[in-house]
Formats: structure tokens, sequence, C-alpha cells
């Protein structure tokens, strides 16, 4: 969430930075429910001083023996109902202000681009070189069913379309990619940890997923709690309205999940295979950090990120994105893409953002220095990396003419074997 005071002191520059995220946003009424909500917590103060005058008085006539007269008592309950109507009109003016604010984007960084959409994401670097083959490549889900790993159909039977069973060999890499991530950012200096899958409204809402986005979250009514669309969630709420001494930061934690995603507005793109499932496990990557140093490790964080794909040998590219395909809680984002050999193409398989002190705000995470000062704290998450493209990526990367799939040499000990067969 912003700080309302950026917004008074640089309104133009503010203005400017929505337009840039493709939003045009007058915030005429909010600074005027501002300039009311200052002038109503100055008209409680001084009343409570007028109702704290009077007691006073009242109780010097009555340690003298005196009865205070029916005018001074009516002054007083007078001056109570004042307080309480002018405490009910801040409590309006400020959930007004507070539901205003929770609708605003973060305000992007200066080195991110300017652009409307995907289109104007800049491309940072490539990593390792597609390599060519003697046959067509084919896609992991033709792969997968024929190798008798992947089956569609069945979990279409059981939940509906954009969900997976896996079998066989399928299971063991999965459960490989998992584990094999996990120790890889283990080695990195993250820290595990095991978190719930359903998380309550305050956490949506600290991380930015409510209340910009409860139509994409798999809700249960009855209880109130949502399922995670990413272990970023409950990972990020660990601290929430919690204090931090320096000396413990940065905190880097690493955990995996199941997510689940409704992909509103997502019909007619990648639906067949792994790409865009309902249902999906993914490893995440949060630090807490001083602001100081959220720059620096918003890079370590790309390079932690990409280390696994590296191991993998996928080849992948690292791409900023512009102002209008950044994401609404984060300053900064970079994503990294890989290689799909069937359609010959990268697809986001990780995505590395800074959100500054915006998701702090929202959960009053601080950082506490030596000279005692306090200050919000930044956060950073990053995919390490979504299980199920990894999944895919290896399927059309290592395919091979006949059909089988070498399994690249880091997972071997995960699985036990180096190839999948035709049955």
């Amino acid at each position: 969430m912003l700080d309302i005071k950026v917004i008074r002191e640089n309104p133009k520059a503010v203005k400017q930075a929505m337009l840039n995220r493709n939003k045009e946003i007058d915030f005429t009424q909010l600074l005027k429910w501002d300039d009311e909500r200052k002038l109503v917590i100055s008209e409680i103060e001084n009343l409570r001083l007028k109702r704290n005058k009077v007691s006073e008085e009242v109780g010097k006539l009555k340690k003298g023996g005196k009865e205070p007269s029916p005018e001074v008592f009516e002054e007083m309950n007078e001056t109570r109902d004042l307080i309480q109507e002018r405490e009910k009109r801040l409590l309006s003016l400020e959930s007004r202000i507070g539901d205003f604010l929770s609708g605003l984007p973060n305000i992007h960084d200066a080195s991110v681009p300017v652009g409307k959409d995907e289109k104007d994401n800049k491309i940072i670097r490539y990593i390792g070189e597609p390599k060519r083959t003697s046959f067509k490549s084919k896609y992991h889900w033709e792969i997968g069913e024929k190798l008798g790993i992947l089956d569609f159909a069945t979990a279409s039977k059981i939940s509906g379309s954009r969900f997976v069973v896996l079998k066989n060999e399928g299971c063991a890499l999965e459960r490989a990619i998992i584990s094999f991530f996990l120790d890889a950012h283990k080695a990195k200096g993250y820290n595990e940890v095991i978190t719930p899958y359903l998380v309550n409204g305050a956490s949506m809402f600290g991380t930015g997923q409510l209340p910009k986005f409860a139509e994409e979250a798999f809700k249960c009514a009855t209880d109130d709690l949502y399922l995670i669309s990413t272990a970023e969630i409950p990972v990020t709420n660990i601290y929430r309205g919690e204090i931090l001494d320096e000396d413990n930061l940065p905190q880097k934690l690493v955990s995996y999940s199941a997510c689940f995603r409704r992909e509103a507005g997502a019909y007619g793109k990648d639906t067949k295979g792994l790409i865009r499932n309902h249902q999906f496990n993914k490893v995440e990557l949060v630090k807490f950090v001083k602001p100081e140093n959220s720059d620096m490790e918003l890079e370590s964080l790309v390079l932690d990120a990409g280390n696994v794909l590296e191991l993998l040998g996928l080849p992948y590219r690292v791409v900023l994105l512009s102002t209008g395909d950044t994401g609404f809680s984060s300053s900064k984002t970079y994503d990294l893409e890989v290689w799909l050999a069937g359609d010959g193409v990268y697809r986001e398989i990780s995505s590395c953002s800074n959100f500054k002190d915006f998701q702090a705000r929202r959960m009053n995470i601080k950082v506490k220095y030596k000279d005692k000062k306090k200050e919000l704290l930044h956060t950073l998450n990053g995919s390490g990396v979504a299980v199920g493209r990894t999944f895919a990526a290896i399927l059309e990367y290592y395919q091979q003419e006949d059909g089988s799939v070498v399994i690249p040499e880091v997972l071997r000990k995960y699985v036990g074997f180096d190839v999948i067969k035709n049955k």
C-alpha cells in the first residue's frame, strides 16, 4: 500500500506513475478526505482536552465538598456525545482512505521501462542456447501421454479441465524437481519453511491479493479461508505485525507448496498441458531485507532462481518487465523465461520482484536499527521455480527421436533412473 504522504507531497509524480501503469487516478477526493481526517483528529483532541479540564474541575469541587451544577454535567455529556460523533466520522474517513489506497498499485522503480504491456518489456540477457535437433520437437503433453506419465483425461473426469494426473516415472520426476530445487536453494543460504495452503483474508490483503485479485482465488466460503495461489502469501505473512532487528536481516526463506489459481480471463491461452493449470506445484523464495539493500537483493534473487535452470541445463532468458506489465504489488520485476522446444518459444517460469515497502506497510513489518530507529523493511519474492513448467521444459528439451526423455544429470540421484522410455 502507498503512503498517503507520498501522494500528498508528490501528486503529479504519483499520478504519472499510475498513468505509466495504464491507470488514470484522480486523487482530489482522497486528499479532501485526508484534510478532513486531520481536522477531525484535531477536533477530537480539543474536545478531549475540554472533557479532561471539566472532569478535573468536577473533581476539585467534590474534593472540596461541593456538588457541581447541572450545567456542568450537561456540558460533560454534550462533550462526550460530540467526541463519539467525531470518532465515528474519523472511522468512516479512515475506512474510505484505506479502501482508496488499497486499490492503488505500487509505484514503479525508476529503472523500469515505461510501456503499455509485455511488448515493451526489455530482454536483459540469454543464458544457454537452444539445441537443434534432426527431428521435429513434440509438445510436452504429447510426450508425457505417450510415455504414460501424464494423464489429462482422467484428471478432467475427476476434477475438470486444467488438471493433471501424474503417473509412474512422472511422479518420481515431479518429486525430484521439488527436492532438487529445495536442496539447491538451501545451499545458497535459504531456510526452508512449510506453511499452510489455506490462509485468512488478512494474509491475502497483506501481499496484495485482496481486494484486487479476489476473482483469481479459490475461497472456502464456510470458513472464510482462501487456497493460496503462491507460497509467497503465507511465507511473507510469517512476520506480519512484527519488528525485526537489523542484525537478523536479510531473512531468506524457501518454501514448497501446491498452488491454486482460477486463471480467470485466461481461457484459450496455454490451456493445453502443464503451463496454466488450476493446481500446480512451486518452490518459492522470499526475502525480508533492509531498504538500502533491496535493489542488490533483487539482482541476487534473479541469480538464485536462474541457478537451478542452469544446473538443469535448460536455456532461459531474463526479461525486465515494463510498467504496464509489472504486477500490482511490485515495484520492479524480472521474469525468467525458459525455452520450450515444442513451440520454439520462451515462456515465463519465474517472476522475481522487489515490492519495496508496499507489502510491509500492509502487514506492518518493520526493521529496528541499532540506534533504535524503526522503519518499514522491504520484501522480495520469486519463484524458484515453477515445478510443472520445469517438468514441461525437461520433457521438451530432453526428448529423443524415439520418444524417450533423458533425465538431466542433477536429477538422476533423486529419481534413480537416467531415461524415461516408451512402454
